[in-house]
């Protein structure tokens, strides 16, 4: 059995996580890390250090926030915990710092989407972007996503990049924003123009747009319920103690 412990585990994210650990055979759920201490029908702590003294974890999965992640993930991989995460907005270089952290044997796995249909758009993007000389990313979420862009969209167009040698979208840039409307071109990821959208009424959405002379190609996903993320959470729970270091997309444990 793995030994499962669910930081954030009071948020919208992290009950789905709950709910997939207990509905799994071969998991137990050890406890709950959530500042907020609701009562639960598990043990549940205030930090990770207060978990992970009083209970044997295999796994510390991670869904909470950008600025409190990387702290949780310090505590843990020196103790050779490994990590699954799903909080985004750590940079590439600081999660490789983070996973040096752990002993030999012990991985930090980190998926900015863990929807199989998300990483097949990711995967799909690579092919079209050897064909297309402009693509831009447009996500779309709700209005009370604490980062932005997405780390789904900044892991698309890293991909990207990746598969153009670094060539950027020849798409008009940021020369072409008036006075006062700088930004209008979006951020640009490794040369590639993103753009984020936060309103009510959105859950997780990406669309990437490739044009060429006389066409356009768009690629697009969308999730509407919290449960398409958890087969992939599962997975990855189950695969990363195979891993050591930092393994990064789900696309890794999907073959």
């Amino acid at each position: 059995m793995i030994s499962v412990a669910v930081a954030g585990c009071a948020g919208r994210m992290g009950r789905q996580v709950v709910a997939a650990v207990n509905g799994a055979d071969d998991m137990q759920l050890a406890c709950g890390i959530d500042p907020a201490l609701p009562a639960e029908d598990f043990p549940v702590f205030a930090t990770v250090a207060e978990a992970l003294d009083a209970c044997a974890v295999d796994v510390l999965v991670d869904f909470t926030r950008p600025d409190v992640v990387a702290a949780n993930l310090a505590e843990a991989l020196p103790r050779g915990v490994d990590c699954v995460v799903g909080t985004t907005g750590l940079s590439t270089e600081k999660l490789e710092e983070l996973a040096a952290l752990g002993p030999a044997g012990t991985a930090l796995f980190y998926a900015p989407n863990f929807t199989t249909g998300a990483v097949l758009m990711m995967e799909f993007s690579q092919v079209a972007a050897k064909y297309f000389p402009q693509v831009e990313v447009i996500e779309y979420h709700h209005e009370k996503k604490l980062d932005a862009p997405s780390g789904t969209a900044v892991r698309t167009a890293q991909l990207i990049a990746a598969a153009r040698e670094g060539q950027p979208s020849e798409a008009p840039g940021r020369e072409t924003e008036i006075a006062g409307a700088e930004g209008a071109r979006g951020a640009l990821i490794d040369g590639i123009p993103v753009h984020s959208v936060r309103s009510a009424g959105f859950s997780a959405s990406q669309e990437v747009i490739f044009g060429s002379f006389g066409q356009t190609l768009t690629l697009r996903h969308d999730s509407w319920d919290r449960g398409s993320y958890m087969p992939g959470v599962l997975l990855g729970i189950r695969s990363v103690g195979e891993r050591e270091g930092l393994v990064v997309g789900l696309e890794t444990f999907m073959g």
